[in-house]
């Protein structure tokens, strides 16, 4: 769906966006003394789902869909992956970009939140051909190469290449998942929620487009008639 995305300049791929969101899993929390015990207290517990922080959320026993959007007029998914809610963002960052780079080779920014700061992956983004742009955390001895990145995401080109952020992946996500009702997840097992919430995402793929070749529509109120008709 990507590379029919990119080769039908559906959308424009110079900025794309990277973030993750926690899901909670189905049935009771599954708590970190009896999980570190190995005993399962009772039944219903998702005994695959792990324990995960969000900084606006706190802590959430579930897992974790991770997910790379185009930005500007028409925000869709271009790569999705799974995990359980305590696998970082920055572990995922490399798997997910190899698989985005796969589809275009016009990419020149890539923008995530703080979870993504890493020299590893900055470094790693310029060897694909693009840029990283996040909030860079500055230490007590800042590296001249770090204090060039956050003298970048400070400026003005810098803001406002990530305020592409807020006007695309952030509300693509909660989209998706008000359209899907997969947050709390409505099965158990590691297997059957990763279907789900992948399954999902490409079928919101598939509606925009289908949109697009028939409606020339990218309404994403048109989604959610869509499924209900």
């Amino acid at each position: 769906m990507t590379h029919l995305f990119v080769c039908e300049k559906m959308i424009d791929p110079y900025i794309v966006a990277i973030d993750s969101t926690l899901l909670k899993a189905k049935g009771h929390v599954w708590h970190k003394s009896s999980m570190n015990k190995g005993i399962v207290p009772r039944s219903g517990i998702d005994t695959d789902a792990r324990w995960g922080f969000s900084h606006t959320k706190g802590w959430i026993f579930g897992y974790k869909l991770h997910l790379i959007s185009s930005t500007g007029s028409t925000i869709v998914p271009l790569a999705a992956d799974f995990t359980t809610a305590n696998v970082q963002d920055n572990q995922l960052y490399n798997l997910m970009t190899a698989s985005f780079s796969l589809f275009t080779e016009e990419t020149y920014f890539m923008i995530g939140d703080s979870g993504y700061d890493d020299q590893k992956l900055y470094d790693l983004s310029i060897n694909r051909g693009f840029e990283l742009v996040c909030p860079v955390q500055r230490y007590v001895n800042t590296s001249t190469k770090r204090l060039h990145l956050i003298e970048f995401y400070g400026s003005e080109l810098g803001q406002a290449i990530y305020s592409w952020r807020s006007k695309s992946i952030e509300p693509l996500i909660e989209h998706i998942k008000s359209v899907f009702r997969i947050d709390p997840l409505p099965v158990r097992g590691y297997q059957n929620a990763a279907g789900i919430v992948l399954l999902s995402v490409l079928l919101y793929q598939i509606l925009v487009y289908y949109n697009y070749k028939t409606r020339r529509s990218q309404r994403p109120k048109a989604i959610k008639h869509m499924l209900c008709s």
